[in-house]
């Protein structure tokens, strides 16, 4: 059987991928890479010239199946996505299980996930927490929020720019406006910042500056 191998890439700093990471991506026969466009860049500075694939959410799906065919042959593929590491709110579940099932031989490697950084110094409880990913949009987020609220764990999310304001003022209704949080942005990159404060405090903070970059949310939980 052939192997697979999922290779966290940086979130922002390139200098952040491993040695390993880098001879991982040398050796393998296929890099399979969320947007091949993005991917390129980081091969590219590190002088890797292995073929790439794209494989990412709209056609993980349709393409899981040949994949694990493909590495019922001895071939070593390794998934990579634009940033971070796989099957993290990012593509790579779906093709692990299938290939757990068949039989192939599946590794990770240790390496770069915002969520940790962010836990590390938001400036509160971090001993137990609950990384809840991106929430849903429109259906069941009302749902989400209501079994959250009595959540004790800190709690961990990520949030684009453009809809940061509604989550955090969710947060506060859910909540309540005065739990401590964190908003960290631009993780590893020249922009990198912390925002800490009660969600009242944040919410009022990017309703006055407009943010940019991605971001984690870090939330204290229920006392």
């Amino acid at each position: 059987m052939g192997r697979l191998i999922l290779v966290p890439t940086p979130i922002g700093n390139l200098g952040d991928i491993t040695i390993r990471a880098i001879e991982v991506l040398k050796a393998a026969n296929v890099i399979l890479a969320e947007d091949t466009r993005t991917s390129s860049k980081l091969l590219k500075h590190y002088e890797i010239d292995t073929p790439m694939r794209a494989y990412h959410m709209h056609n993980e799906h349709k393409v899981v199946d040949r994949i694990v065919e493909e590495l019922s042959g001895e071939v070593t593929y390794a998934l990579i996505t634009d940033a971070g590491t796989p099957g993290i709110s990012d593509p790579g579940f779906l093709l692990a299980r299938a290939a757990i099932e068949k039989g192939v031989d599946v590794e990770c490697l240790p390496g770069a996930a915002a969520l940790i950084p962010a836990v590390v110094l938001a400036g509160v409880p971090n001993d137990r927490f609950a990384y809840e990913g991106f929430l849903p949009v429109k259906k069941g987020r009302q749902t989400r929020l209501k079994q959250l609220a009595e959540e004790e764990r800190t709690m961990v999310f990520y949030e684009s720019p453009h809809k940061i304001q509604k989550t955090l003022a969710d947060f506060g209704t859910y909540f309540g406006g005065d739990r401590p949080a964190c908003v960290a942005r631009e993780l590893t990159k020249m922009h990198e910042s912390f925002h800490r404060g009660t969600l009242n405090e944040l919410s009022a903070h990017f309703e006055a500056n407009k943010p940019k970059g991605e971001m984690v949310v870090v939330v204290q939980g229920k006392r």
